[in-house]
C-alpha cells in the first residue's frame, strides 16, 4: 500500500505529532486512531525474543515470553560468518512476525575497548571491521523478513560506569577509525529501519543531543533514512534532541516532554518542519511493518537446534596439546567430568538482553541423549560456599586420579557480569582456578570448557591439555559443547577479540572506566591486537585464533598488481588446502600493514578481509578478495577525509593476528595531498617534506644553517659539544618565527616569505 505521509501528517494536531515521537509504554509506540495509525511494539534482542506482553521493563526484572535463546554477541562473532548471522537474523525476523513484534532492538556493535565492561557478552569485536560486516549481516537478515532493527548503541558507550552520564572523550582519528566504522557499515550495507543513540556523551555532547552524530554523520553523510530512537530513558533535553536528529524518545514520558515540544513549536524556538520531518520517519516504518506483514514462524524446537548449530559452528578451540580431543565416546567410562556448569550452563548475560529461554540443554542432557553414562561431580560451588567448596574439590581430585582424563566446565557466574556494571577483575572465582589447578596436579590430561562473556586470566593455562572457549552459547549449549568434544562437529571459531595474560596489559588499564564524569580514550586507535601487536606484547590468546581437528596450508598469495593509486582496487587471492584428514573450516584473516614511514602512528597491521572456508580433507580452494581505498587508509583530520599516504604496504593473509602465512607487498600512490597552511610556526622540516614548498625551504634551512653552525668564534670545546647532527636535528624542527634569530631575517623577510609560500601552494 503506498501512503501520502505528508497529506497524514498535515492531517495531525500539533499535540499528536508531537505525542507520537514517544512511546506509549515501555514497548509501543503511540497510535492516533482517528488517522489510522497504528501503535507497533518493539521488544529487546539481539540473541533471542525478549517480548514482554504485561509489566514492561528495560532490565528484565518482569518476566518475558518463552523464547529461544540464541548465543550471545561475543560467541557469535567468532564464527567470523556473515551467512550464519545472516540466517540467525531470519529465523529472529519470523519469531518477531509471529509475535507481532515491528522492531528488534540490536545488534549491540560496541566496540571492546577493555575486557571489564560488563556488557561485552552483547557486544561483537575490538575490531570494528569484524564487528560492522556481522551486524550489517544480521540486520539483512532480520529485515528480509519486514522486521526492523534497532542497531545500539551509538556511539562510544564502551562502559556501563555512569554510562547516563559520563562523557567519552575521544579525538577524532580514534572515533573514525575504530568506534563509528561498525555503524557505518551497518548503515550502509544493511540498511538499518532504526538506530538507538546511546545514554553517555561524547565529547561533552549528549549522543541524543549531537547534530553531529545523528544528522551530519549518520544521516548526510552515510546515508541512514530510518529513524533515531533513544536508548531507554537516555534523553536530557527533548526539544535539543529533536532538533539534532532524534525521532523517538523511549520509553513513555508521561506526556512532559511531548508538552515540552508542543511549547517550542508555538514560542518559535522549535521549526514544525522538524518536528513532521521526525514524525514521517516514525510512519514509515510503522507502516512498513504493519502495511506488509509477513506470516511468521515461531517452531521453537527448529530453532532451538539452530541455535545449537550456530553455537557449535562459534566455539573457539583455544589450546589441543597431543590431540587430547576430540573424546572418543568408547572411553566414556575412563572420562571424568567436572563442574557444576556441566549441568546448569551459564548460556546468556543479564540486562535487557536476558531471553526468558523455552530450554536448555545442558552437557549432561545432550549426553544422555546420545545414550552416554558420564561420571560427574559438581566439583565447585556456585555461590562460593567455602566449607562446600572444600568438600567437593577433595571428592573431585580423588576421582581424578582413577581418571584417564578430565573435563571440567567453568567460568563466570551470572553475578560476575552483566548490565549495569563493570567488572572489577578478569579473574574467575577462586573456587573454579583452585579446582582446575589441583586437579592439574594430580591428572595430567585436563580439558577445560568456558563459559563466560569475555577473556579471563587463566593462571593454569599451561597445565591442561585443552581449553574450548563456549563464551555464552544459548539455550543449544550443551549439544553444542557435547558435537565438538566428541568430534561430532569440528571446531571451526576464531577469537573475536583478544585475551591478555593479565588486566594489567590492556591498553585501557590507567583510563578505564574514568573518574564518572569523563573517560578519556587515551589509547587512541591501540584497541586490542592494534596495541599488542604495536607493542610486541605476549598475550594469552591473539586476536583471530582458533584450532581445528585439521590442518590449512596457505599458498600461492597474489596481487592483481604491483603498483596501484588509491581510486584503484586490488585483487587479492590465495589458495587453503585441507592437509588433515576430516572435513573442516578455515577462517582466512586478510590484514593491512603499512611499511613506508609516515608521521602519524600507525598500527602495524589491520584486518581488512575475511572468508570463511569450508573444504574437504585434502581439498584445495581459491579465496578471493577485492581491497578498496579503505583498506589503505587512515583519517585525516585536515581533509576531514580518509587518506591513504603513499608507500609500501604488505597484504597479509594469515590464521590469527599473530600467525601470518603469506606476505606480498604493493605499492600504493595517493592521488590526494594534505593542504599546507604555511604561518609562523610552520617548522622548517614540514617544508621540505612539502614538493611544492620544498624548493623555498632549501635556501632557507641553508641560510639558518649557516648561521647556526659558523664556528670562526667558537673554542674547540664548543665546537665537540655541537655537532652537525645536533645542527641538523635543531633546524628541522625550528619554526619561521625562529630565523630571525639564527639567519639575517628580519621578521618582515620571513612574513613575506610566508606570504610567497602560500600563494605558491593555493
Amino acid at each position: 500500500m503506498k501512503r501520502n505521509l505528508k497529506e497524514l501528517i498535515g492531517k495531525m494536531t500539533l499535540a499528536e505529532k508531537a505525542g507520537l515521537c514517544s512511546g506509549l509504554d515501555f514497548w509501543h509506540t503511540k497510535p492516533v486512531p482517528r488517522l489510522g495509525i497504528p501503535s507497533v511494539m518493539v521488544s529487546d534482542g539481539p540473541s533471542g525474543l525478549r517480548k514482554q506482553d504485561m509489566a514492561g521493563d528495560h532490565l528484565g526484572v518482569n518476566d518475558s515470553i518463552k523464547a529461544v535463546c540464541f548465543p550471545s554477541g561475543c560467541l557469535t562473532a567468532c564464527s567470523f560468518d556473515t551467512e550464519l548471522m545472516r540466517g540467525m537474523g531470519e529465523i529472529l525476523g519470523d519469531e518477531c512476525q509471529a509475535e507481532d513484534v515491528s522492531v528488534i532492538l540490536g545488534p549491540a556493535i560496541n566496540i571492546k575497548r577493555s575486557p571489564l565492561c560488563g556488557r561485552n557478552f552483547e557486544y561483537l569485536s575490538e575490531d570494528p571491521l569484524l564487528a560492522g560486516k556481522l551486524s550489517a549481516a544480521y540486520v539483512k537478515g532480520v529485515q528480509s523478513k519486514n522486521v526492523g532493527t534497532s542497531v545500539k548503541h551509538f556511539a562510544a558507550n564502551s562502559q556501563e560506569f555512569r554510562r547516563m552520564s559520563c562523557s567519552s572523550n575521544i579525538d577524532e582519528r580514534t572515533l573514525r577509525e575504530i568506534y563509528l566504522p561498525a555503524f557505518e557499515e551497518t548503515v550502509k550495507e544493511g540498511k538499518p529501519d532504526t538506530i538507538m543513540a546511546s545514554y553517555n556523551k561524547v565529547n561533552g555532547t549528549f549522543a541524543v543531543e549531537s547534530k553531529f552524530l545523528l544528522t551530519d554523520l549518520l544521516r548526510k553523510e552515510w546515508g541512514f533514512d530510518g529513524f533515531v530512537v533513544s536508548d531507554w530513558g537516555a534523553v536530557n533535553d527533548r526539544v535539543t534532541g529533536l532538533k539534532a536528529g532524534l525521532d523517538l524518545e523511549m520509553p513513555f514520558s508521561g506526556g512532559d516532554t511531548d508538552k515540552q515540544i508542543v511549547q517550542a513549536v508555538k514560542s518559535g524556538k522549535l521549526s514544525e518542519s522538524v518536528l513532521d520531518k521526525a514524525v514521517e520517519r516514525i510512519l514509515r516504518i510503522v507502516f512498513k511493518f504493519t502495511d506488509s506483514r509477513m506470516p511468521g514462524n515461531f517452531d521453537k524446537k527448529a530453532h532451538q537446534a539452530e541455535a545449537a548449530k550456530i553455537a557449535q559452528e562459534s566455539m573457539v578451540l583455544l589450546k589441543n596439546e597431543s590431540n587430547i580431543l576430540p573424546l572418543k565416546k568408547k572411553d566414556v567410562a575412563d572420562i571424568l567430568f567436572v563442574g557444576a556448569f556441566a549441568k546448569t550452563p551459564r548460556y546468556e548475560g543479564g540486562g535487557s538482553s536476558h531471553i526468558n529461554a523455552w530450554k536448555v540443554n545442558s552437557f549432561l542432557d545432550a549426553a544422555k541423549e546420545a545414550g552416554l553414562s558420564v561420571k560427574h561431580l559438581a566439583g565447585y560451588d556456585l555461590k562460593e560456599n567455602k566449607a562446600k567448596d572444600k568438600a567437593l574439590l577433595e571428592e573431585a581430585v580423588k576421582a581424578a586420579k582413577k581418571a584417564k582424563i578430565v573435563v571440567i566446565f567453568a567460568g563466570l557466574p551470572d553475578s560476575y557480569e552483566s548490565e549495569g556494571y563493570d567488572r572489577e577483575h578478569m579473574k574467575m572465582p577462586q573456587n573454579q582456578d583452585a579446582l582446575i589447578e589441583e586437579i592439574a596436579k594430580v591428572q595430567k590430561n585436563v580439558v577445560v570448557v568456558l563459559h563466560n562473556g569475555s577473556p579471563v586470566e587463566m593462571p593454569w593455562a599451561c597445565k591442561v591439555k585443552a581449553i574450548l572457549e563456549s563464551y555464552l552459547a544459548g539455550g543449544g549449549v550443551g549439544i553444542a559443547q557435547f558435537n565438538l568434544l566428541f568430534g561430532e562437529a569440528n571446531p571451526c571459531g576464531k577469537l573475536a577479540e583478544t585475551f591478555p595474560l593479565k588486566l594489567e596489559d590492556n591498553p585501557s588499564y590507567l583510563n578505564f572506566p574514568g573518574n564518572g564524569k569523563d573517560v578519556n580514550y587515551a589509547e587512541g586507535i591501540f584497541v586490542g591486537y592494534r596495541y599488542y601487536d604495536k607493542k610486541d606484547m605476549q598475550v594469552l590468546f591473539p586476536f583471530g585464533h582458533g584450532l581445528s581437528y585439521t590442518k590449512f596450508e596457505y599458498s600461492d598469495l597474489k596481487l592483481s598488481a604491483k603498483k596501484i593509486t588509491d581510486a584503484e582496487t586490488l585483487e587479492v587471492s590465495l589458495k587453503v588446502k585441507n592437509i588433515g584428514r576430516r572435513e573442516g573450516k578455515e577462517i582466512v584473516q586478510i590484514y593491512v600493514a603499512p611499511k613506508s614511514p609516515y608521521r602519524e602512528m600507525r598500527a602495524q597491521k589491520e584486518l581488512k578481509a575475511f572468508a570463511k572456508v569450508s573444504l574437504k580433507a585434502g581439498e584445495t580452494k581459491t579465496v578471493k578478495i577485492t581491497l578498496a581505498k579503505r583498506a589503505f587508509a587512515m583519517w585525516s583530520t585536515a581533509l576531514n577525509d580518509w587518506f591513504v599516504p603513499s608507500g609500501e604496504y604488505e597484504i597479509l593473509a594469515a590464521a590469527s593476528s599473530r600467525d601470518v602465512r603469506l606476505c606480498k607487498s604493493v605499492s600504493v600512490a595517493s592521488t590526494q595531498k594534505i593542504p599546507l597552511k604555511v604561518e609562523p610556526n610552520t617548522v622548517l622540516e614540514e617544508l621540505l617534506e612539502d614538493e611544492t614548498a620544498h624548493e623555498f625551504a632549501k635556501p632557507i634551512f641553508a641560510a639558518a644553517l649557516k648561521g647556526m653552525s659558523d664556528d670562526s668564534e667558537r673554542g674547540e670545546s664548543s665546537k665537540a659539544a655541537v655537532s652537525d647532527e645536533m645542527l641538523l636535528g635543531m633546524m628541522k624542527s625550528m619554526p619561521l618565527r625562529s630565523l630571525r634569530s639564527f639567519s639575517p631575517m628580519s621578521d618582515a623577510d620571513i612574513a613575506k616569505i610566508i606570504e610567497d609560500i602560500n600563494k605558491k601552494l593555493s
